[in-house]
Formats: C-alpha cells, sequence, structure tokens
C-alpha cells in the first residue's frame, strides 16, 4: 500500500459534548452512523467517543482532499467501526468510497475527557 493523503484533527469534547445536549438525536443521525451511534451510548462516556469518531471524520476529510464535503460526501459515509480487539476502522460509504478510488484509510484514535484526536493516512492499493 502506497500514502496519497494524511489527515489530522483535534476536537474538544466539551464542544461535542454541548452539541449532544443542544442538538441531541438530530446531531447524531446527519453526523455519525447507526452502529457509530450505538457504539457510543452504550458507552459510560459517550461524549469522548463521539468526538472521537468526529475527529476521525474530519481528519479523513483531509486525507481525502480538502473539497469533499463540497463533492457530495456527507458525515455518515466515514464511519469509524471497531474490528478485532477493538481495533479502530475506518469505513467509506457512498461518495467517500467513490472519492477514495479504490484506496482504503488506516485510523488511529486517542481522547481523554477533554480532548480527542484522530489520524487518517489514505492508501492507495
Amino acid at each position: 500500500m502506497k500514502p496519497t493523503g494524511v489527515g489530522i484533527d483535534l476536537v474538544e469534547v466539551p464542544r461535542i459534548r454541548d452539541l449532544l445536549q443542544r442538538h441531541g438525536q438530530r446531531f447524531k443521525e446527519r453526523t455519525f452512523t447507526a452502529g457509530e451511534i450505538a457504539y457510543c451510548d452504550a458507552c459510560a462516556d459517550p461524549a469522548m467517543h463521539y468526538a472521537a469518531r468526529f475527529a476521525a471524520k474530519e481528519a479523513a476529510a483531509k486525507a481525502l482532499g480538502t473539497g469533499l464535503w463540497a463533492e457530495g460526501v456527507v458525515w455518515t459515509d466515514l464511519e469509524v467501526v471497531r474490528g478485532e480487539h477493538g481495533k479502530p476502522t475506518l469505513v467509506l460509504h457512498g461518495a467517500a468510497q467513490t472519492h477514495a478510488n479504490g484506496g482504503t484509510c488506516l485510523v488511529s484514535l486517542t481522547h481523554t475527557k477533554d480532548l480527542a484526536m484522530a489520524q487518517v493516512i489514505l492508501c492507495a492499493h
């Protein structure tokens, strides 16, 4: 695999916590897939996990190209799923998958009670 793009993003967890409180299910359904919502809502502090996934989506958009949102990609086209042993994996759907030209994304997430960060590397086959 050959790296063709990289993105990184840092999110303040209190910002996401505030969005969750103010906009609730509307924010969740616009930004996250059903699988992401189910996972995060089952966690002791859902806001931390939502923030990490939000950061991953922003980092993926940077790795794929900064004009991604204008080219028909929506938030739910980028999905963080837990792989074997809990390893996060970024799955591309719809316009994001098309924009990646068959490439795959590697993702790394980290979070504290205050900050969440993600790095994404787009690789061509």
